[in-house]
């Protein structure tokens, strides 16, 4: 295993990647712990048997973006969605050519598609999580984070030699680079301020106007803290305990002693939150939150016979092909093919998010269903 922690190293590794073809690829980053999360280590294990640990607190990953992009290097990695999402949001990189195992043994019918569960199955490979929720900010890194890390890639390119051909048995490997395609096209993670972030506390949509008005207040007195202190919200003062305060409403110290979780730990914040508080209990009616209207869709009776229709299908089909019913129709393109009603494969193809596979693959027979 080879450390990589300054420029110089970054550009030997880059230089090395040019003669690999396929590299297993993953990240840790601190989202646990820090508001302002960030990739914190990238580990890399080369077809070549190579192996390395990149600190990316200590150098800027720009020189491996070429790599990233290039078609020629495969990049396999577990679950990829999130470690694509955030390398994209920190160092600007360009995904080509990903092979996801997690989506490779879903589209192979597997139940367990935990990275643990497969390298168990598939390559008889014992691993663990033990060290998945630590704080990677943190340096120097453990002989057991080190070997936690480095495991998460190393028996990665043996995996996808391994469910390839199997994929490919079955005519699948194009859905799945179908699949991944969709992964490497995905979005950079960003950090949105929504002002009604608050509603989403569970619980909030059963609050009366002025206890609606306080959780407003009290998360966004939360979010400034986490943006001030680059803790975690969730670490400052849990949902639950918001949604209690919204509540009570307390207006003292003592009675902020009835919610769990609060005071002492937070005696430092007693006055910031009493203050939240008291700006909800004195916001004038007219200013108090009014909880958005749900607008729910009018499914017509011959748009809800097309769902039954579907739903059947897929369950028929499902169970022909061992797949989880769900990978050949999520609910979502049910409905929307339902709406719609296309009759013939050109408007079938039409449809948001219906990937060509499923088109080519089953569009006869969904087109014929629908009739």
């Amino acid at each position: 295993m080879t450390w990589v922690r300054t420029r110089e190293a970054l550009d030997e590794l880059a230089r090395s990647l040019d003669g690999c073809r396929a590299i297993g690829l993953d990240t840790e980053s601190d989202s646990l712990y820090h508001h302002k999360d960030k990739v914190c280590l990238v580990q890399i294990a080369t077809d070549r048997g190579e192996a390395y640990l990149v600190d990316t607190l200590a150098v800027d990953l720009q020189p491996l973006g070429p790599a990233m992009a290039r078609p020629e290097l495969v990049k396999v990695l577990h679950g990829a969605d999130y470690d694509v999402t955030t390398l994209k949001r920190d160092f600007g990189f360009r995904f080509e050519s990903l092979f996801d195992t997690m989506l490779a043994a879903r589209l192979l019918g597997r139940n367990e598609l935990g990275l643990v569960a497969v390298a168990r199955d598939e390559l008889g490979v014992t691993l663990t999580k033990t060290n998945q929720k630590d704080d990677w900010s943190r340096r120097p890194l453990t002989p057991q984070q080190e070997a936690y890390a480095l495991a998460d890639v190393a028996h990665l390119v043996a995996l996808r030699e391994r469910l390839l051909p199997r994929l490919e048995a079955v005519s699948r490997l194009s859905w799945l680079r179908e699949e991944c395609d969709a992964v490497a096209a995905l979005e950079p993670l960003t950090r949105r301020r929504d002002a009604d972030a608050y509603l989403a506390v569970k619980g909030a949509r059963r609050l009366a106007p002025r206890p609606l008005a306080a959780l407003r207040e009290l998360y966004a007195w939360r979010e400034a803290r986490a943006e001030e202190t680059d803790l975690p919200a969730f670490r400052l003062l849990g949902n639950e305990a918001l949604l209690k305060l919204s509540e009570l409403l307390p207006a003292s110290a003592t009675e902020l002693r009835a919610v769990p979780g609060v005071l002492p730990r937070l005696a430092g914040q007693a006055e910031a939150i009493l203050g939240a508080i008291r700006r909800a209990r004195e916001a004038p009616e007219a200013e108090l939150p009014k909880l958005p209207r749900v607008v729910r869709p009018v499914v017509s009776e011959a748009a809800q016979k097309r769902i039954e229709t579907l739903k059947a299908w897929r369950t028929r089909k499902g169970q022909e092909l061992a797949l989880d019913p769900s990978v050949l129709l999520p609910q979502r393109l049910i409905e929307r093919i339902a709406d719609q009603a296309p009759r013939e494969l050109a408007a079938l193809g039409a449809i948001e998010g219906l990937r060509r596979w499923r088109v080519e693959a089953f569009g006869h027979e969904l087109v014929a269903a629908l009739s």
